[in-house]
């Protein structure tokens, strides 16, 4: 059940999500809502990725950095895997980079005013 953008797929539209699918989504979107969050999540989009060095990418404290990770691993954005004594953090899956993606692409027609074209 995925939203698309073409004319086959707007019955889906008419009907509304669960409540338990709209409540998942809202925490989803709350938890987006922070800066910091939104730019680790992006670099694990790109690549596993450890604490240390998210922490030093988007330049804020580690234990802030790991308080943001469990946060979005509650939610079920980011899972991990330890590998020897380091816990490795990943994106899960193409619906998280999917979000982001259409996300940061909105904030740029936004910002610069050019209309998507797709």
């Amino acid at each position: 059940m995925y939203a698309r953008d073409d004319s086959a797929s707007a019955h889906h539209w008419q009907e509304l999500p669960g409540e338990d699918h709209v409540a998942v989504a809202a925490q989803a979107f709350r938890l987006l809502a922070d800066p910091t969050r939104l730019r680790v999540l992006w670099l694990l989009c790109g690549g596993d990725s450890d604490v240390s060095t998210l922490a030093r990418r988007v330049e804020v404290a580690r234990p802030a950095v790991s308080q943001h990770l469990a946060k979005l691993r509650l939610a079920g954005l980011v899972a991990t895997r330890r590998d020897g004594r380091r816990v490795v953090y990943r994106a899960r899956g193409g619906h998280v980079r999917r979000l982001l993606g259409e996300a940061i692409e909105a904030a740029d027609h936004h910002l610069t005013g050019v209309p998507d074209h797709h």
